[in-house]
């Protein structure tokens, strides 16, 4: 297959990163050009990015029900992640607390950091979630106990898009009186958010997948709640995580949730929209396409398929290097290791076998999106898979 240079590229992988918002450009413009002062220093410059700083926390804590001083600006989502699970469990040590319960279909930024805790001593379970990519209350409820120190299981599955009941589950982790983590990285901006209504102690978000800047995060810490810093040497952010503040990139995460959170509803609609008829054209055209995920409660940008191995046998990597030749940036969720795909490590905990997850292709949608892009994805797909299983 030759690559043509002159294709209309498709854009489908908003899970990964959204384009940065002309109008977020615009928010961040004056700290790239004038307003650079540091805001921890004390005189006017400083006072003046200062003051800057604390109106981007107080608009992102207000979009999450949160209180300004429980928003921490952080470098990512994976900072907020590790920052939320090691912070809050190594804090709650000194209180015989030292087990840590998650799922198996989390991002890698907590299970890895998981996997580092259960080096250090701590005693680690990792739940297997139902054929849908979730798991219960009863099932977190059943593995916590009074040992616990934190449950961490995300808002919206990066992967597949499953919404977990994150209220149940807070609720049954507190009568351990234990912490409640959430990933919300996926969700804040697509679906409502709120840190209250969840229940959570800690709650990640990052701008990036939300048209905003990359290099900047948040976590939400209830106030109250116990956590050790990673880093030293500083005491910014009240010491929970030094390093001088990227005023820019606050103002521009800002300015991102602002947008989202006005647009959310009728966007959300319209991507929903778009998945559905992608959902439906595949499963029109491609008897052996299955869909991952909660076929009901699911995030409204993203559709997971799979390729049943037992009807057609596809070799993953090759799918999805041929959906990029022929101008469809997509991804299979999967992870790359020494030169070759692995299986979704969320699809295998879900039960899907091996060579079905590899044969699968995540596609998320964004702004950009049209009609149109999903009958020409759709379109293009039909000419890989008729190449590849002629």
């Amino acid at each position: 297959m030759v690559y043509c240079p002159a294709v209309r590229r498709i854009y489908l992988d908003h899970t990964a990163t959204t384009p940065l918002d002309p109008r977020v450009f615009e928010a961040m413009r004056p700290f790239w050009t004038g307003a650079f002062g540091n805001p921890s220093s004390v005189h006017w410059h400083g006072r003046q990015a200062r003051m800057e700083l604390e109106k981007a926390r107080e608009a992102i804590a207000a979009a999450i029900g949160a209180q300004p001083g429980e928003l921490f600006f952080t470098s990512g989502g994976t900072e907020s992640d590790n920052l939320a699970v090691a912070g809050a469990a190594r804090a709650a040590r000194a209180a015989g607390r030292n087990r840590v319960v998650t799922s198996a279909a989390e991002h890698h930024a907590v299970l890895d950091t998981c996997e580092a805790l259960g080096g250090e001593g701590c005693e680690v379970v990792v739940l297997r979630p139902d054929g849908t990519g979730r798991v219960s209350a009863e099932a977190v409820a059943q593995a916590a106990d009074g040992r616990t120190a934190l449950v961490s299981v995300m808002h919206g599955n990066n992967e597949v898009g499953t919404i977990t009941r994150v209220r149940e589950i807070a609720d049954a982790v507190h009568a351990h009186a234990a912490l409640m983590h959430s990933d919300a990285v996926q969700t804040l901006g697509k679906i409502p958010v709120d840190v209250k209504e969840l229940g959570v102690d800690l709650l990640t978000v990052s701008a990036h997948k939300m048209y905003g800047p990359k290099g900047i995060g948040a976590l939400y810490v209830r106030r109250g709640t116990a956590l050790e810093p990673l880093m030293r040497g500083g005491g910014q952010e009240r010491g929970r995580r030094p390093g001088t503040e990227n005023v820019a990139l606050a103002a521009g995460f800002a300015k991102a949730v602002e947008i989202a959170v006005a647009e959310m509803e009728a966007e959300s609609e319209r991507l929903a929209s778009l998945r559905d008829s992608l959902q439906a054209l595949i499963l029109a055209r491609f008897p052996a396409a299955v869909i991952n995920g909660h076929p009901a409660e699911r995030l409204p940008h993203i559709l997971n398929i799979s390729f049943d191995n037992s009807r057609v046998s596809l070799e993953g990597e090759t799918l999805l290097l041929n959906m990029d030749l022929l101008g469809v940036s997509v991804t299979s969720g999967s992870a790359c290791s020494s030169g070759s795909m692995q299986p979704s490590h969320v699809l295998l905990a879900m039960g899907r076998d091996p060579r079905t997850a590899r044969a699968t292709l995540r596609f998320s949608f964004g702004k950009g999106n049209t009609e149109d892009d999903v009958d020409e994805a759709v379109r293009r797909l039909n000419e890989v898979l008729s190449r590849m299983t002629a």
